[in-house]
């Protein structure tokens, strides 16, 4: 059950041109449910990305990245669930391999513009010999409307799909973007246990996108923690296609900053649906930290807070153990931190409780008033740390009983 989310209606998700998707029943895991998608870009797109920085990255991580330094067009994703080919090792390899041949032998392109992505259990082999009898259905799937059954396509243990869409006018230009995402657990910064795909009509010059798709998923799916564990598959793809008329070779482009507010505020979308529908969740959590003297400990500081699984169980059961909070700012590697002059307050709902200052609990703070904004559904954290002007803010959410059972019944 995620926390104040529900997927968007198919005719909420606009189609982007030169794009489309298929998508098929391949029984890699289990029978009876959608599990492999093929993403099909006509001539001309172009496609960039970033991936986890886990040092076990999966097999078609490792691929993909090979694909794209070549430096050619990509012409095609394929997305498995239900295995994650990590662990896997040079048989691993070969399966990814497999998968991009066989696609390119459907479509009539080369192997390396295939671009191949996987989610599910790590440590088990891919059974390629499913996905390829599955990949003839995909094709003749695809259309340009079906980012709502991708949505459902790529999920393995969410509880809802996570699409998001908008269109924006840019010099004279109608410019859409429509991405869709999938995670729930094992979610955290430097990318997560997620696969993130947001494609636009936009025509961005290659550096341009490289540099767009590492600004988007730094302000959204890198500011994201379920559980504090980075996961070996995770990757966010940014396509181009150019067909909507718009174009920008560079960031100085009139109506660039336009196109870039919308493509990161789709990826922040996708990010936060991600926390919304973190594994047995039931409250989202924004952790702000500001006034610090740089970006970077201002973000370890959210993420001391937002990681802390004692946090995030107090914030479950709604109890005021706010103490917490304190000592996770205190471990968050700041060491001439001067806790005297930080102040902390508890924000929902336009209530807004002070709840410690000059080094320890607030004079005006009661129990009852944390209490009651901790049982709302949506809570801010606010730290001011009174040492600069940088600022930086996470998503995360609580520990509930169901986080354990979802993840100890994962492989049932």
């Amino acid at each position: 059950m995620s926390v104040n989310y529900a997927t968007p209606a198919p005719d909420q998700l606009f189609p982007v041109a030169g794009v489309r998707i298929g998508v098929a029943e391949a029984g890699i895991r289990k029978v009876g449910r959608r599990d492999l998608t093929l993403v099909a870009l006509d001539p001309g797109c172009r496609v960039a990305g970033v991936f986890t920085q886990n040092r076990f990255c999966a097999a078609p991580v490792q691929l993909c990245r090979r694909h794209l330094e070549l430096g050619g067009e990509i012409r095609a994703l394929v997305i498995n669930t239900g295995v994650a080919n990590a662990g896997t090792g040079e048989a691993g390899i070969q399966a990814a391999w497999q998968t991009c041949a066989a696609v390119a032998r459907l479509l009539g392109i080369e192997e390396r513009q295939v671009l191949p992505f996987s989610t599910g259990v790590i440590l088990e082999p891919l059974p390629t010999e499913r996905l390829v009898a599955g990949l003839p259905a995909c094709v003749s799937d695809l259309d340009a409307d079906h980012w709502h059954a991708a949505a459902h396509s790529i999920m393995t243990t969410d509880t809802v799909a996570k699409a998001a869409s908008r269109r924006v006018t840019i010099n004279g230009h109608v410019v859409t973007i429509t991405g869709v995402s999938k995670g729930a657990g094992m979610i955290k910064p430097n990318m997560a246990t997620m696969l993130g795909f947001v494609a636009t009509d936009a025509a961005i010059a290659a550096p341009l996108l490289r540099r767009l798709v590492r600004e988007a998923a730094d302000e959204s799916f890198n500011c994201i923690t379920v559980d504090g564990d980075t996961s070996t598959n995770d990757s966010f793809m940014l396509i181009a296609s150019g067909r909507s008329g718009a174009e920008f070779d560079s960031a100085d482009a009139p109506g660039y900053a336009q196109l870039r507010e919308a493509v990161i505020g789709v990826a922040v979308e996708l990010a936060q649906a991600i926390i919304r529908d973190g594994e047995g969740a039931t409250k989202f959590i924004t952790v702000i930290a500001e006034n610090g003297r740089d970006r970077e400990e201002c973000r370890r500081v959210g993420y001391a807070i937002g990681h802390s699984p004692l946090v995030k169980t107090a914030f479950f059961a709604s109890d005021p153990n706010l103490g917490r909070i304190l000592a996770a700012i205190g471990y968050a590697g700041i060491d001439d931190l001067d806790v005297d002059t930080l102040r902390v307050w508890l924000e929902a709902a336009g209530d807004k409780v002070l709840v410690a200052e000059n080094g320890g609990r607030a004079a005006s703070y009661r129990e009852e008033d944390g209490a009651r904004v901790m049982q709302e559904s949506e809570i801010t954290v606010r730290v001011d740390l009174a040492r600069g002007v940088a600022a930086a803010k996470i998503y995360t959410c609580d520990f509930s009983y169901d986080y354990v059972k979802i993840n100890a019944d994962y492989r049932s």
